[in-house]
């Protein structure tokens, strides 16, 4: 019962606008603060309200943050988690340990990328230079789908050489994983330097 009344909560909180005192008006995309719509009734102008759940500064992100990319849902990541040829990687640059993060996750931040895709599978050949012919399976997340991080953390792995084939998304976050009510757990878990044998 209380899980419930915590999920009720979120949903609720996530619906309700904050204070009206957010004067900025809240960016849909990365270059538009609204949207126009072609109604019947006329235009409707589509605009974002800030909500207890949502990010000021992010914006929503596409689906398929890069071509070739792989979206995912909860029900891939659940099974991602069981996989030992991939990792669900937390790409929240956190520097305090995380409150809530998905159980079997590691904790990866997307600004580390570049000096770290050794555990992930790829051998160092130089500055900037990886061969990743044996990187894992990702899964990448990050707060949820206004979130950046995820996203930015993907493009610096394709533009190091990381196979497109290997990166798989998940929007939702820990937005719509609280959301949905499924379990978390405390803590940042590092990957290891030889992370599971694929």
């Amino acid at each position: 019962m209380t899980r419930w009344l915590g999920v009720v909560w979120l949903v609720l909180a996530c619906a309700l606008p904050a204070r009206a005192d957010d004067a900025q008006p809240l960016r849909i995309t990365q270059q538009s603060h609204e949207f126009v719509v072609q109604t019947p009734g006329g235009p409707m102008v589509i605009k974002r309200d800030k909500t207890a759940c949502g990010a000021p500064l992010g914006f929503i992100q596409p689906l398929v943050p890069q071509p070739g990319v792989t979206p995912v849902s909860e029900l891939d990541v659940l099974n991602a988690l069981n996989d030992r040829a991939t990792l669900v990687v937390d790409m929240r640059d956190e520097d305090e340990p995380l409150e809530a993060t998905i159980p079997n996750s590691y904790h990866l931040a997307y600004n580390e990328l570049e000096d770290r895709l050794d555990v992930l599978g790829c051998a160092r050949l130089g500055k900037n230079l990886w061969d990743c012919a044996g990187a894992f399976k990702i899964v990448a997340f990050d707060y949820g789908p206004m979130c950046i991080q995820a996203p930015t953390g993907i493009a610096n792995l394709l533009r190091l050489g990381y196979p497109v084939s290997q990166i798989y998304y998940y929007r939702g976050g820990m937005l719509d994983w609280e959301g949905l009510g499924l379990t978390t757990v405390a803590g940042n878990r590092p990957l290891p330097k030889a992370p599971a044998t694929q």
